[in-house]
């Protein structure tokens, strides 16, 4: 009995385990079903979502993943577009940091584009089953979608090197992800040496460097020999066609592919078109319409969708939806994308089996003698014509049509492309890193330093914007200048506008220069939109002229109509909008007062002095400007409204093309030069020219006057 009993309470011992255990399974299991971040119960679109998640090359890395990210402070993560490293990555580091209990600090993952930012966001939070703004968010210049709930950020590079002008340490961030590291940007460059930097001080931060194609040996080295994880992508054969000869208009040639592929290949599948920038973009996808068109209605039908990063987000989703149907007669419908090379690394894009790369891009270019910075249409390397051919291939075998020789691509083009702080102004970076605390710029860790010419010219423009004292280090005007998102010229122009009093058109015109141009010019009524815009014309100029535009949107209560009638962008006026509230919202915080002038064109020019009086050019006798000081012989713009050539006027941006062209232009007296900056218009260190003599004789008379 004895014996019996204890045999009894053992089986009961057991059964008492079996059903704690059972219970557990059964709140674990129900767990399972609730999200943790909204406390609800997954929905069946999470589930539908999982599947294909699952389904990622990178889904059988996750445990590998996690142990490095338990293990390691720092390491590389080398994976092919479309492997799922920028969707699937950032939330494992979430899920891994709730486990562990370090829920408070959040999760940042930046991107080179904004687009990019807000498109990935967009997928994480469906992932996650949240709502885009609370757990999962985005931040772009002038645009914050997110939250104190948010764990997972995504931004752009420049964003988060914002950020750590006001947390230094980045303590918010338990994980950082440099995504697209191999693009080499100038804010990813200055962030691998900030975040260098950040890691000797933080022990308990992760930093993940990500990237489709990385010169994997260089980035080790820089982060002290840091582990490797290599995610192979699941890419298809693509077979690649060359031009026999070089094409001479690449714009024609590249439509001509579309409409011929179109036409003649038999199977199934999505086209992608590379070309360098909005208004091309724009000129082809009408080209490719009109010429679909003229097939008649037995061809199959096309979906035609731009692509490029000022477009709203709401159409840049597009790209995301189905082709057309075939048609009855067997005829194939086909998605047509026209991009930009954000399309190369940074979105992946279903249905693509078509590529035409006619092997070109916008590229940043700098000339530190001149001052001048210039986008520039440019041959791209051959590690971005592989990323674009690796797009044809993602979801079967694919084609892609390059627009140049085999002999071009083997010896013409570069292998990589040139990193983007060697070719850029550094006034904006160096500002930058002096609010963060580093005045040691030239033993700072840059991965490729940059040229010692292109940092002493940072470092002078930011002295005479008196951004910068004679000792190079940070002044009161500097540091708040830092707080604004703007080039050190306009945020120089907006923070002394307060003592000029004319704080609210300066916001006005700095928000209207931020977006993308506002004046429409359809090839059908040139001559309604020119009219259009010279009855919206200021006498004294570009700036003014956009202020006017501005006004009278406000004054329409924001009408679509008035934009319509007026070949005026509704999209670049609301745009404007946007961004002016934020800076708004910055002069507050900054302590700066609003004041306005009601329009009086003498404060708010000479406002605009305070800012470009670097940028100055004068009409010699021979009837064309020089640029003073860098005597360089340039061009009115033919977009800008000044009609009779004004002798002194300051300009806004320097074009190089065929011709120099100096644009967004407004009359100036050369007086003003002498009373806004006399440090700069020094005559003992200004080359002769008949500008220092006019200046010279102006000088005299002040002079004169005052005695």
């Amino acid at each position: 009995d004895r014996c019996r009993g204890v045999d009894e309470q053992s089986r009961a011992g057991s059964c008492v385990q079996r059903g704690e255990t059972e219970t557990d399974r059964s709140q674990t299991a129900m767990q399972e079903h609730i999200n943790p971040f909204t406390q609800l119960p997954y929905t069946a679109r999470y589930y539908q979502i999982l599947k294909k998640r699952q389904q990622l090359p990178v889904w059988d890395y996750r445990e590998n993943f996690t142990h490095i990210l338990m293990h390691h402070q720092c390491f590389l993560i080398v994976g092919e577009t479309g492997s799922g490293k920028t969707t699937q990555i950032p939330q494992w580091c979430v899920e891994t940091f709730q486990s562990t209990g370090e829920a408070k600090r959040a999760v940042a993952c930046t991107q080179p584009r904004r687009v990019a930012a807000m498109s990935v966001a967009r997928r994480v939070a469906d992932e996650m089953d949240v709502t885009l703004g609370q757990e999962v968010g985005y931040s772009i210049r002038f645009e914050d979608c997110s939250s104190t709930k948010t764990v997972l950020k995504y931004l752009t590079d420049g964003m988060l090197l914002r950020e750590a002008m006001s947390d230094p340490w980045l303590e918010h961030y338990a994980v950082i992800v440099l995504d697209e590291a191999h693009e080499r940007t100038l804010a990813t460059d200055v962030l691998l040496g900030v975040l260098k930097r950040v890691l000797r001080q933080r022990s308990d931060l992760k930093v993940i460097v990500m990237s489709a194609t990385l010169d994997a040996g260089k980035f080790q080295a820089f982060f002290d020999g840091c582990p490797l994880l290599s995610i192979p992508g699941r890419t298809h054969p693509v077979e690649v066609f060359y031009t026999p000869e070089p094409e001479r208009d690449y714009l024609e040639a590249a439509v001509r592919t579309v409409v011929q592929i179109h036409m003649c290949e038999e199977d199934q599948g999505d086209i992608l078109l590379f070309l360098t920038g909005q208004e091309e973009i724009e000129e082809a996808c009408k080209r490719i319409k009109a010429e679909v068109n003229d097939l008649g209605p037995d061809a199959g039908e096309v979906k035609i969708i731009p692509l490029y990063s000022t477009l709203p987000p709401l159409q840049q989703q597009r790209i995301f939806e189905s082709p057309p149907a075939n048609k009855p007669n067997g005829a194939i419908g086909r998605k047509v994308v026209v991009s930009t090379n954000i399309a190369e690394t940074s979105l992946t894009i279903d249905g693509i089996v078509f590529v035409i790369d006619p092997g070109f891009a916008k590229q940043k270019v700098y000339n530190p003698r001149v001052r001048v910075e210039s986008l520039l249409v440019s041959a791209i390397s051959k590690s971005s014509a592989q990323q674009r051919m690796g797009r044809a291939g993602r979801t079967r075998p694919g084609k892609c049509f390059r627009l140049y020789t085999e002999k071009t691509y083997r010896t013409e083009m570069q292998d990589n492309a040139y990193p983007e702080i060697l070719r850029s102004n550094l006034g904006s970076t160096v500002l930058q890193l002096k609010k963060l605390g580093i005045d040691d710029l030239v033993h700072f860790d840059f991965m490729d330093p940059p040229a010692p010419e292109t940092l002493m010219r940072a470092l002078e423009l930011l002295n005479h914007l008196e951004a910068l004292d004679d000792d190079g280090e940070l002044t009161g005007l500097g540091a708040v200048m830092a707080e604004f998102p703007l080039d050190p010229q306009l945020a120089k122009m907006v923070v002394t506008s307060c003592e000029l009093g004319c704080s609210d058109e300066a916001l006005s015109i700095t928000a209207m220069l931020s977006v993308p141009q506002c004046f429409m010019r359809p090839p059908e009524a040139k001559k309604a939109a020119d009219d259009a815009k010279m009855r919206l014309a200021h006498p004294d100029g570009d700036h003014l002229t956009l202020l006017n535009v501005y006004l009278a949107f406000q004054q329409s209560h924001r009408s679509s109509q008035w934009c319509y009638d007026n070949f005026v962008s509704y999209r670049s006026l609301m745009a404007a909008d946007s961004v002016r509230l934020q800076l708004d919202r910055i002069m507050e915080q900054s302590g700066l007062p609003r004041r306005t002038c009601d329009g009086d064109d003498v404060h708010i020019r000479r406002m605009l002095l305070t800012g470009f009086f670097m940028q100055v050019a004068h009409l010699e006798r021979s009837g064309h400007y020089l640029t003073v000081k860098d005597k360089q012989v340039v061009q009115l713009h033919p977009s800008s409204v000044l009609g009779r050539k004004p002798e002194w006027l300051l300009y806004g941006e320097y074009v190089l093309t065929a011709k120099n062209y100096i644009r967004m232009c407004t009359r100036i007296h050369p007086q003003w030069l002498l009373e806004i900056a006399p440090r700069y218009y020094e005559m003992s260190n200004f080359p002769p020219c008949e500008a220092k003599r006019e200046l010279q004789r102006i000088n005299g008379e002040l002079s004169s006057k005052q005695l």
